[in-house]
């Protein structure tokens, strides 16, 4: 049957022989994609009276929306907290290099860092669509500097500030501005936090909770005024007590507003958190679970000496401390090296591991009509991967941007 060009003169791309990740479950249908975007193979048959251009057997794949990693501070020797004057070719190279590991959106995230910092750098975060080039760029994500002194971990004390009499203008003063801002994490407890979350719900940006030492009533009212993310649950927070949870007790509380989801983040490194702490999360709120890899400059580089923002950091395998202590300092772990180790450590299917990088993240930026899924008229974002969920392929906007080389596979 010949093609209908009164649609679109577009090709049309029909993947076979693959397992589709959709409504929660792998089923064995054909992927249909053109310009861009996934089709409904219903419409092009009876309506357009279409089919296929390009027949492209996946070879019993597993067809997964990409993934979206809403912390990363860096990777590949690159330092997004760094102000230097080759910032852009820095993120073009991280936004490169991440679509190996399945990575086809993020938000660079920069760690608490002076006024100076944050002026020089967001100008240069400039939000935009992936492709050959490299995965998108979702907006930034502030992780500080209006966090809790005592739980600040490896942000540099001196940096870290309070909100004052001007609160939401106090933030904006330090920022310099918000017009490539996707998310912010906050301690809650802090003065005048309330009315700073709200400010920035009301502008579309997400509010994350973390470093901070917020009871469990201190982080309900931050989610009764907006706040929709907690920033790599037990790390940088009051640990889980039986008479007040602190804001580990928001994944079960009873005062979350009707209609609403708290989700969480998870460093699914095999360092951050023990496999039994990722299992209780996970059980408890299945739903809310976003991985991210909170990665580093140190990322896909040798064991040695990194950068994040203004600390110096140690790699030692695995493990990243601030130079000369014990103190965590982000992760060197890739966002397909996280989705394995979660579905290892929990024993969660595959689809909910996939999901958990994917769907959830994509949910709470709000662009679940469009990334995240692989239902008909959204982002034609995906990878090819095999049972194991090593990535094969990654395609952007339905373009090949990635592929295992044969000696790799």
């Amino acid at each position: 049957m010949p093609s209908n060009k009164s649609v679109s003169d577009a090709p049309i791309v029909q993947f076979t022989n693959c397992r589709i990740l959709r409504s929660h479950q792998l089923q064995r249908e054909d992927l249909w994609v053109r310009e861009g975007k996934i089709l409904n193979p219903e419409k092009l048959f009876f309506e357009e009276k279409g089919s296929a251009d390009i027949q492209l057997d996946c070879k019993d794949s597993i067809i997964a929306p990409g993934f979206i990693d809403v912390q990363i501070n860096g990777g590949f020797g690159v330092d997004f907290s760094l102000a230097t004057d080759d910032f852009k070719s820095g993120i073009d190279l991280v936004s490169q290099k991440i679509l190996s590991h399945g990575v086809t959106s993020f938000c660079p995230t920069l760690v608490t860092s002076p006024p100076a910092v944050y002026h020089q750098v967001l100008p240069q975060i400039s939000i935009r669509n992936g492709g050959a080039h490299g995965a998108g760029i979702l907006g930034a994500h502030l992780e500080g500097p209006f966090i809790s002194k005592e739980k600040k971990g490896a942000h540099p004390e001196h940096c870290l500030r309070t909100f004052e009499a001007g609160a939401f203008q106090d933030l904006l003063a330090t920022y310099g501005s918000l017009d490539c801002v996707r998310i912010v994490t906050l301690a809650p407890e802090m003065k005048r936090s309330s009315e700073v979350i709200w400010e920035l719900t009301k502008r579309g940006i997400c509010v994350s909770l973390g470093h901070s030492v917020a009871n469990l009533s201190q982080a309900e009212d931050a989610v009764q005024h907006g706040a929709t993310f907690i920033t790599h649950l037990f790390n940088a927070m009051l640990p889980f007590h039986h008479r007040d949870p602190g804001i580990v007790g928001l994944l079960t509380s009873d005062k979350i507003p009707a209609g609403r989801r708290v989700f969480y983040g998870m460093i699914s490194d095999g360092i951050h958190t023990n496999p039994a702490a990722l299992r209780i999360a996970h059980r408890a709120h299945p739903k809310g679970l976003v991985l991210v890899t909170d990665a580093i400059a140190g990322m896909g580089l040798a064991p040695g000496r990194h950068t994040l923002g203004q600390q110096v950091v140690e790699i030692d395998g695995l493990n990243t401390y601030i130079a000369g202590t014990k103190t965590l300092s982000g992760s060197v772990a890739t966002m397909d090296t996280c989705v394995r180790h979660f579905q290892e450590a929990t024993g969660c299917s595959a689809e909910i591991a996939l999901e958990a990088a994917s769907l959830h993240p994509a949910q709470l930026l709000g662009i679940e009509h469009k990334k995240g899924t692989l239902n008909y008229d959204s982002d034609a974002d995906f990878l090819m991967l095999n049972d194991d969920l090593y990535v094969q392929a990654t395609y952007i906007a339905g373009e090949e941007v990635w592929r295992q080389d044969a000696l790799g596979m």
